[in-house]
């Protein structure tokens, strides 16, 4: 199954960081904490019969290749990025970015407000990412022989719910329908935790599964 990495390979880091103004090991932190939480947004849409073909019909209008031999950031259309990004979070925008912030300032004493906090990266770095996302899916719908708009809420859930299962080491197996990773806090947050630092024994938001749990409830609240 595919997993997190696949993408993660795909995104030019550098390209990233130089974009955001920050070193590349913060930019790979902040990316290894939108990226799931982006996945997780979109599994958890496509738990609705409407937000599956919300989903599906955007993934149809990316082209696969943006993601064929590595991203070139010149390529991606921001501005379609953010609409993804709405589509997605809805009114919960912003709480879901206020929460990984205060998650990966509770790990490493960052701060969500400073340079370099999660609080002032995701809003720019979560439009870069949201085009890419679509591309990847594409790609994957495509070597699946089949469309995106006729996989249903089943195929995008299966295939999202891989993918954060994936990264999580397997923990949400096979079970990827929409409700599974996405939906469960855990899940997330054993992803989310172990990237921002938050799960050697943090509490509230700075541990894992309670990090899983406050953005579960943000989660699916996307167009439908």
């Amino acid at each position: 199954m595919s997993t997190t990495e696949e993408i993660l390979d795909a995104v030019p880091m550098d390209q990233v960081a130089a974009r955001l103004g920050v070193d590349r090991a913060t930019a790979e932190r902040a990316t290894r904490a939108a990226l799931p939480t982006l996945l997780a947004g979109m599994n958890a849409n496509a738990a609705d019969p409407a937000g599956a073909r919300s989903l599906a019909g955007a993934i149809s209008h990316h082209d696969p290749g943006l993601v064929e031999g590595g991203v070139d950031l010149d390529q991606v259309d921001t501005d379609d990025g953010a609409k993804i990004v709405r589509n997605v979070f809805g009114q919960n925008t912003d709480a879901v970015v206020n929460t990984l912030a205060k998650a990966d300032s509770g790990s490493d004493g960052a701060g969500s407000a400073g340079a370099g906090g999660l609080g002032d990266l995701l809003p720019k770095l979560l439009p870069i990412l949201a085009p890419i996302v679509l591309s990847f899916l594409a790609k994957k719908f495509g070597q699946g022989g089949g469309a995106a708009g006729e996989a249903g809420s089943g195929g995008l859930g299966d295939l999202l719910g891989g993918l954060l299962g994936g990264a999580a080491g397997g923990a949400a197996g096979s079970g990827g329908a929409a409700g599974g990773a996405a939906g469960s806090g855990g899940d997330l947050g054993d992803i989310l935790g172990g990237w921002l630092g938050g799960s050697g024994g943090g509490s509230g938001a700075e541990s894992g599964g309670g990090l899983g749990d406050l953005l579960g409830g943000l989660l699916g609240g996307g167009k439908r």
